[in-house]
């Protein structure tokens, strides 16, 4: 089973890059795991849905707003992640949008039944090329839980 694991974010904007470090981070340590394709979907384009087309998995790290404390991470899988993508307007400096990239894969009949949002609740959204202190810290939970995803996924 193909896993594509995609961090998004823009690494301009101290904790909206979140994704993209993280995905950084699961690359250096665990580049090992089979079958696993690590992406840095930088601030997203639609060149990213052939990749998602042929994955049977995919797993998405993003900040996302979670009306939690700063560095919260929550995991959301198949419908609960389409559930919260749809749920209306999020802020984004995303060239299209992860919903836009679903969609097309809906259409083209290549959702991976397997899907997963990883959000982390920024703090800061400001001009800096590193997370806050609190974003930082959430990190090794986000890939932690990355891996344990991928783990349950192969039972």
């Amino acid at each position: 089973m193909a896993t594509i694991v995609l961090g998004v974010g823009n690494t301009l904007l101290t904790d909206e890059g979140v994704g993209v470090h993280v995905v950084e981070r699961l690359r250096r340590e665990h580049s090992d795991l089979d079958a696993v394709e690590y992406l840095d979907g930088g601030t997203l384009s639609f060149t990213l849905a052939g990749p998602m087309a042929d994955a049977d998995q995919l797993i998405v790290i993003d900040a996302a707003e979670l009306k939690a404390a700063p560095g919260t991470v929550t995991l959301f899988e198949n419908e609960a992640m389409d559930d919260y993508l749809g749920r209306g307007k999020r802020r984004s400096v995303h060239e299209v949008s992860l919903l836009d990239l679903l969609a097309i894969a809906h259409l083209t009949d290549s959702l991976p039944a397997r899907r997963a949002l990883i959000g982390i609740q920024p703090q800061e959204l400001g001009w800096g090329d590193v997370p806050s202190p609190a974003v930082a810290a959430a990190i090794p939970a986000a890939c932690d839980m990355t891996l344990d995803l991928i783990r349950k996924w192969r039972q």
